[in-house]
């Protein structure tokens, strides 16, 4: 399989204003990277080290500085009319906090529904059948469309979140950190979803987290941030049983990994 997407020399930088100084953060330097289709590429690193930044490049939801972003060989930053509406249905993402991503004044069925009104021409029994089916892969029933945000625990509110990023069938899924805000019984079940998601709907995940426990149980390569570089890649066994680069050895010597 060939990539997907290939990030090329990528910069993003952000400006905050002190005592009427602006300051320029660069959040992400210069960083490249490739994933392949179907697989599971995980960002790692501590807080602040520019994963996210890296997650809304890709989104489109920040605008970048140097460098370019390539999906499926083309440039997202130089795109077509026609390819501006379609790479928001190829490329989704699920946020860290499901309390947040999810508006507490729309009913679930509403939620689900808003993305196929605005991007697809669907029947009302076409749409009703595409959110029943994206229930039943994150482990929900239709039971649940007439109710609230609130009326679900944390872990139901991200398989919800999980289901509203899935409806536009995508094949590319951003995690920015989609299990840190649950309990840990339920992050095993959300870790569990999204390996039986990536085989039913074939798709390519890059999933961002700092928990290296739960990269080396899901992921197939690693990337290792910091200060806003990427200082290590490789595959799973190789970056925990061979890491090279110092901060690398830091990360992985700073909380304990359990045997799988």
């Amino acid at each position: 399989m060939g990539n997907i997407l290939d990030i090329k020399n990528l910069t993003v930088e952000y400006t905050s204003t002190n005592n009427n100084k602006a300051n320029i953060v660069r959040a992400v330097d210069n960083v490249s990277f490739s994933i392949e289709e179907g697989e599971i590429y995980a960002l790692a690193g501590e807080s602040g080290c520019g994963k996210s930044t890296m997650a809304k490049a890709i989104t489109k939801l920040v605008p970048v500085k140097s460098g370019d972003i390539f999906y499926n060989g083309k440039s997202i930053l130089s795109q077509s009319k026609e390819e501006k509406k379609e790479y928001p249905k190829q490329v989704q993402m699920v946020f860290q906090n499901p309390y947040s991503s999810l508006n507490p004044k729309m009913k679930i069925g509403d939620i689900l529904q808003e993305p196929l009104d605005i991007n697809t021409t669907y029947s009302a029994k076409a749409k009703r059948s595409l959110i029943n089916e994206v229930l039943k892969d994150v482990g929900l029933n239709e039971n649940v469309l007439d109710l609230y945000p609130h009326e679900f625990s944390g872990g139901q509110r991200q398989r919800i979140a999980i289901a509203r990023a899935l409806i536009l069938n995508p094949s590319f899924l951003i995690a920015d950190e989609p299990v840190s805000a649950l309990d840990a019984s339920i992050q095993a079940q959300i870790i569990n979803l999204f390996k039986d998601l990536k085989r039913q709907r074939n798709l390519t995940i890059l999933f961002i987290s700092h928990d290296l426990n739960v990269i080396r149980y899901l992921a197939d390569r690693i990337g290792v941030m910091y200060f806003g570089k990427l200082v290590e890649e490789n595959d799973v066994l190789s970056i925990f049983n061979f890491p090279k680069h110092e901060y690398t050895k830091t990360l992985l010597s700073s909380a304990p990994i359990l045997k799988i």
